[in-house]
């Protein structure tokens, strides 16, 4: 008489990636933030001489290129415009409530974040009162301090936040590859233009990219320690896998035929 065969022993949770990962980009990121802001608090001069040659050039090229120079005011002041980053983000958060309402909290999450950037940024801005560039031919016009610039760190926030919950949330191929395409040309782009119309130095585009980046690592890094267990729609953790394959038999029956 043979053995009854055991009952398969649970499959464990697959074990989340350790909080670790996030260290090393949020250091890079923080020392790289902390130092350029430093170097435009002191007004290093080989810094400021790199950005006015830049400036200066770019400048030129606005001037000559009216067409290009128009292009560009409409994509910075309406398509990567801030409150156009804060209304995206806004119809996520909708999105999010409407289609999970276990969902409330990182909607939360996001505008808490959002809006802390923005303070960040406000703060940052009135603490160095770093002066924009003045031209005697100016091809647009800006408002407040300089560093860091609100467009470019507004874009790479919100995008950022956004690709993590598309990524996240297991999104198909073609609209992941089609949402990154977008962000890092939005992100990008809207620096350019800042630059290219003569209202932010190189730096404080530099600024605005390095400080967003770092806002998104941390802000990831906390969801992810204080929502641990909240798993993705078909995503969840600790369960066992259906499997094909029929379980074994525990009598000394022969199998029986399918019908």
């Amino acid at each position: 008489m043979r053995t009854p065969h055991a009952p398969a022993p649970p499959v464990p949770p697959a074990p989340r990636a350790p909080a670790r990962s996030a260290v090393a980009p949020a250091v890079l990121l923080g020392v790289a933030s902390v130092l350029l802001l430093a170097l435009v608090a002191a007004q290093w001069r080989p810094l400021l001489d790199l950005d006015g040659d830049i400036s200066r050039t770019t400048h030129r090229w606005a001037v000559a290129e009216g067409g290009l120079t128009q292009a560009a005011r409409i994509l910075t002041d309406w398509v990567w415009d801030p409150w156009t980053m804060r209304l995206l983000c806004a119809v996520t958060v909708v999105l999010l409530l409407r289609r999970r309402p276990a969902a409330r909290w990182t909607a939360g999450w996001l505008v808490v974040v959002v809006a802390l950037a923005t303070a960040v940024q406000q703060g940052l801005k009135a603490a160095l009162g770093r002066e924009r560039p003045v031209y005697p031919d100016p091809v647009d016009t800006a408002h407040f301090a300089a560093f860091p610039s609100g467009h470019a760190m507004t874009a790479t926030v919100v995008l950022g936040l956004l690709l993590w919950l598309l990524h996240r949330h297991g999104v198909g191929r073609v609209l992941w590859r089609t949402a990154l395409v977008v962000a890092v040309i939005s992100v990008v782009g809207v620096g350019l233009t800042r630059v290219w119309l003569g209202v932010h130095w190189p730096t404080d585009v530099l600024g605005g990219w390095l400080f967003g980046a770092l806002t998104v690592v941390a802000a990831v890094a906390v969801h992810r320690r204080l929502r641990p267990a909240d798993a993705a729609p078909g995503r969840s953790g600790g369960t066992r896998p259906p499997s094909s394959s029929p379980e074994p038999s525990t009598s000394d029956d022969p199998p029986r035929r399918p019908r």
